[in-house]
């Protein structure tokens, strides 16, 4: 599980409370509204944190310092009516790397389709077994994404159950009236982002976040040299992906917030590394080829 890295810190805490999965930092712009009472957007960002933030998402006991660190970024650019809202929502979470006070960005998203309904001061509530409306099922819906890859990070495969409660989460929302839940309405979607991570062609993907992570950035700060090695050899797993779906959202969504760390990590590479690992960025990820050329300046 995603504890063998951090129990040895829980090993010498003398704190016995327990805490939720998430740890989120919840933010609301609304740059676009006039004249709209600032009360109900305090109230939407409240119960937004309190929602992720209070809810158990899994049978597992963290510890306060296990938590995973989100952050959330609602823009409101359009109010509808008293309740109805619409904008975008951006969601990054990440985790420690072991023996350092670093953390690593392991998940990143930017959803233009989030349209809500939100009546001042109300809570949030959530059933896995349907579909309630759009802010509950959009949050829920991310917070098993943001869990599995977590747990894909630490253990092989290991998020799969919290993907396949995301999914879930898709299925029950397939008759909504809002966007981005189904197959037909594009390729860069909530149902396509659960949909290809549990697809078998997706599964080079889940094993480059696992060995990324658990056998590269966590053994960096005692071993650089296999550390790299090995960062290197999970990127490269990634050919197999973008063969049979070049171009995938899912691909994105992995490097989006990784680009500038793995530049860092490869700039003092030696140059036969360099060269092995750029190349495959470039086809990879050919949205972020200017910024991995600078890998090849130093």
């Amino acid at each position: 599980m995603r504890y063998i890295v951090l129990s040895l810190i829980a090993l010498f805490s003398s704190s016995l409370a327990h805490a939720q999965e998430l740890s989120c930092q919840v933010s609301i712009l609304t740059p676009q509204i006039q004249g709209t009472q600032k009360r109900v957007y305090e109230s939407l960002e409240t119960s937004i944190a309190d929602f992720l933030n209070s809810r158990k998402w899994t049978e597992d006991d963290f510890e306060i310092e296990e938590r995973i660190e989100v952050t959330i970024q609602i823009t409101i650019n359009d109010q509808v009516s008293l309740t109805q809202f619409g904008g975008t929502i951006q969601i990054q979470s990440s985790r420690p790397v072991y023996n350092s006070d670093y953390k690593t960005p392991v998940f990143f998203i930017n959803d233009s389709d989030f349209d809500i309904t939100f009546l001042e001061n109300s809570l949030i509530q959530f059933s896995l077994d349907k579909h309630r409306d759009n802010l509950s099922s959009v949050l829920a819906f991310y917070a098993y994404m943001i869990i599995g890859m977590d747990y894909d990070s630490y253990e092989l495969n290991g998020g799969t159950d919290y993907y396949l409660k995301a999914q879930q989460v898709v299925a029950n929302a397939q008759m909504a009236g809002e966007s981005g839940w189904r197959s037909n309405e594009g390729q860069k979607n909530r149902y396509w982002i659960v949909e290809n991570i549990l697809s078998q062609s997706f599964a080079p993907l889940r094993k480059c976040i696992y060995n990324y992570h658990r056998h590269g950035f966590d053994v960096l700060y005692t071993d650089i040299e296999t550390a790299r090695q090995t960062i290197g050899d999970a990127i490269l797993e990634l050919r197999r992906v973008h063969q049979i779906r070049p171009s995938s959202y899912n691909l994105q969504i992995f490097f989006y917030p990784k680009v500038d760390e793995i530049v860092n990590l490869l700039q003092p590479s030696p140059e036969q590394e360099k060269i092995r690992i750029y190349d495959v960025l470039k086809l990879v990820d050919p949205g972020n080829i200017q910024d991995y050329e600078r890998i090849m300046k130093k």
